[in-house]
């Protein structure tokens, strides 16, 4: 069962029509309708507020029946492959996109996937490079026949899978409005980004996110560090309530602050832990918020 089917499904089930779970919510209905004809997607505040007004788990939210995590159909596609027979560094670069789906998966190919509804020529339009040396490989995605990065954050999702066990340090950049991470265990993800949305979801490993944009971080696990580096600019990391964390403050002028039920709250880190929070930059702020097993905040 997708997003879609199963957030129309809940919401049927608990009487609510669509203007009326619009209203709880905060958002317009047309919103709602597009969650649930799979032609939108909730942002991360809005994924968390369905989830603790349902009671629901953000992870059971997001993944089908099966237990794996939901891909979307689209209409247009076009997929490149390459085999991976040892662990390497992978250095992709991606420019403009709407979305950046990474997640592990136990194959044995990098797989790059493009999809868009309102971008035909997929396959001419967009050319992926895949450079293999030695211990690492390159991933570049460039634009052709005219394609504006504009149309391309507008329209084009990309889906990336790395075989697990091959997965070591990661770098990535990319321009999107949403970075999500599923089910991947590595040495360590660099993410050089725009973005204001990102979700790690049961990542195993120490993440780095370099972006200047104010952000909104899900984390449904905790499993090493994540590090976010800004200037300017307020960003929020929400994590489960039972997360045990240091939290690490460095650079000029920034200043990380802690949020419980939505509310100012007294610091709830720990001083001695492998998993860590840290922010680095120059005026910029955090605010750590928790995340209830069942999606309370």
């Amino acid at each position: 069962m997708t997003f879609a089917e199963k957030l129309k499904a809940i919401r049927k089930q608990t009487g609510f029509s669509q203007e009326q779970l619009a209203e709880k919510l905060g958002v317009s209905r047309q919103a709602v309708t597009k969650w649930e004809t799979n032609t939108g997607i909730p942002d991360v505040e809005n994924i968390m507020a369905i989830s603790a007004l349902f009671d629901i788990s953000i992870d059971e939210l997001l993944s089908n029946e099966t237990g794996t995590k939901k891909t979307e159909d689209f209409l247009f596609e076009s997929v490149t492959e390459y085999d991976i027979a040892e662990q390497k560094h992978y250095d992709m670069k991606f420019g403009g996109a709407k979305k950046l789906i990474l997640s592990g998966y136990k194959g044995e190919k990098i797989r790059v996937r493009l999809t868009s509804n309102t971008l035909p020529a997929l396959q001419s339009d967009f050319k992926v490079k895949i450079d293999d040396t030695r211990k690492r490989i390159d991933v570049d995605l460039s634009r052709k026949n005219g394609v504006t990065e504009a149309a391309a954050k507008e329209a084009l999702h990309i889906f990336v899978q790395i075989p697990s066990p091959y997965a070591g340090k990661i770098e990535c950049g990319v321009n999107a409005e949403a970075i999500e991470v599923h089910d991947l265990e590595c040495d360590s993800i660099e993410f050089d980004a725009k973005t204001f949305n990102v979700v790690l979801d049961e990542v195993i490993g120490n993440v780095e996110i370099n972006c200047n944009l104010d952000m909104n971080i899900l984390c449904t696990s905790l499993n090493g560090a994540v590090e976010i580096n800004q200037i300017s600019a307020t960003s929020r990391i929400t994590v489960p309530a039972d997360a045990g964390f240091a939290v690490i403050k460095k650079g000029i002028a920034t200043s990380i602050s802690f949020e419980k039920d939505g509310k100012p709250a007294d610091a709830f880190d720990v001083q001695e832990s492998d998993n860590v929070i840290e922010l680095n930059g120059m005026k910029s702020e955090l605010v750590v918020c928790t995340l209830g097993q069942e999606g309370e905040r």
